[in-house]
């Protein structure tokens, strides 16, 4: 009897084997495989839909047009354009402002968000409500889009991409088209820079591997790229926060100007100009009688650790769930009881509303975040504004980070 041959798996080569034109050919060669396969599902109609808004795609002349990929409610294209006003005005003047959207827009001649896409619905309704209607809103997913237009600087964080503890190449995993189509998204549009957020465990992922991946392949896009890890409460934000910033410049703008990205240094904290930013400093003066906090038992994960910070200090980190967001700080603290048990005290005990937790991410009040499907339930509706805050960057963070490029950019006159 003849034995069955299996199939053998696939055998993913590690990426530190591979030089850097070895990186460039296999980046090339996904990005015309993912372009051929767009193209191939494109109707008529796709086609023609897609033309009508490129077709609308327009900026100010002598302003830095913004691509933003995966852009959510917008909260570092909020912090780009506080940047923006912070180079032109001085970043005094830019955050007396940030309480006055009209003024705010006044203010922001200096950059013009051309486009932004998203599939997340609610998320697009809020930042057409915040950012005006003359962007281009793209809803369809990031796969079908044919041609991106061209920008200055590219804004948005791709989702954390999948491996193998065998070593990966990343371009060679499916479950990593969304990081692909960020790289495609760069050689269409051709951005001076780009600016990307990751959740903090993007830098230990497969020892570091993930992350040298992710650097040699936007390289081999044709920019010099650093990653850095922050704490938000480090720059002006009441939270505790980590995440990672990729930040990209075009090799040849490196190369002409001798430009490295450098991160500021840390504003806040013991040492520092400005003690850190607390939970009273930035949701003290809100009604303790909230009408906009989601409702609901607490499940046995949540009730395994403290939830509950001081006025005194910075909150845990805001995070995309209703259900998951952090105690407010009035009454008395939490308790552990058990080794992963921890129970309330007193009758002060409430998540946080949403708009502490737009505070807390250092939205500004005017800051609109929909709350989708009107007719479903209340906790329904606010989760959804709590899942775009908690996906936000915090607007003072990006404004950090955006500062120096942008002044770099409008002072060489790159844009428009």
């Amino acid at each position: 009897m003849t034995k069955t041959k299996t199939a053998t798996p696939p055998q993913f080569r590690s990426s530190l084997t591979y030089t850097p034109d070895e990186v460039k050919s296999v980046l090339e060669a996904k990005i015309q495989e993912e372009e051929a396969i767009a193209q191939r599902s494109a109707t008529a109609a796709a086609l023609a839909y897609e033309a009508q808004l490129l077709g609308r795609v327009s900026s100010r002349p002598g302003a830095v047009r913004v691509v933003s990929l995966f852009s959510g409610a917008g909260g570092l294209d909020l912090g780009a354009k506080l940047a923006a006003v912070s180079c032109s005005a001085g970043h005094e003047r830019a955050y007396e402002l940030l309480k006055d959207a009209p003024a705010l827009d006044a203010a922001a001649k200096g950059i013009d968000f051309v486009y932004s896409n998203d599939m997340y619905a609610a998320a697009n309704e809020s930042y057409v409500r915040n950012f005006g209607g003359s962007v281009v809103k793209d809803s369809r997913d990031i796969r079908k889009v044919l041609r991106f237009p061209e920008s200055d600087l590219i804004l948005g964080g791709f989702p954390c991409p999948g491996f193998s503890a065998a070593g990966p190449r990343l371009l060679d995993d499916p479950r990593n088209f969304l990081y692909v189509h960020y790289i495609r998204a760069l050689m269409h549009s051709r951005p001076a820079f780009f600016v990307a957020e990751n959740v903090k465990g993007l830098m230990t992922m497969a020892n570091g591997q993930v992350l040298q991946q992710i650097t040699e392949d936007f390289s081999a896009a044709g920019y010099q790229v650093v990653a850095h890890l922050v704490n938000a409460r480090d720059y002006g934000v009441p939270q505790v926060r980590e995440r990672v910033f990729i930040v990209g410049v075009r090799q040849d703008i490196a190369d002409e100007y001798g430009y490295a990205y450098e991160l500021p240094e840390p504003t806040h904290g013991p040492g520092r100009e400005f003690p850190y930013v607390t939970l009273r400093d930035a949701i003290g003066d809100l009604p303790v009688a909230a009408d906009d906090v989601y409702a609901g038992g607490y499940s046995s994960m949540y009730m395994s650790r403290n939830r509950k910070r001081g006025w005194g200090e910075q909150s845990f980190t805001i995070q995309a769930s209703g259900r998951q967001a952090p105690q407010y700080p009035g009454g008395l603290p939490m308790v552990k009881v058990g080794r992963d048990s921890w129970v309330f005290q007193g009758e002060l005990n409430r998540r946080l509303s949403v708009r502490e937790c737009a505070r807390i991410q250092s939205f500004p009040d005017w800051f609109y975040f929909s709350r989708g499907n009107g007719a479903a339930s209340l906790n329904h509706q606010l989760n959804e504004q709590v899942k775009q805050i908690g996906n936000a960057v915090p607007v003072v963070l990006a404004e950090k980070v955006l500062r120096p490029i942008l002044g770099f950019m409008y002072e060489h006159g790159l844009h428009g």
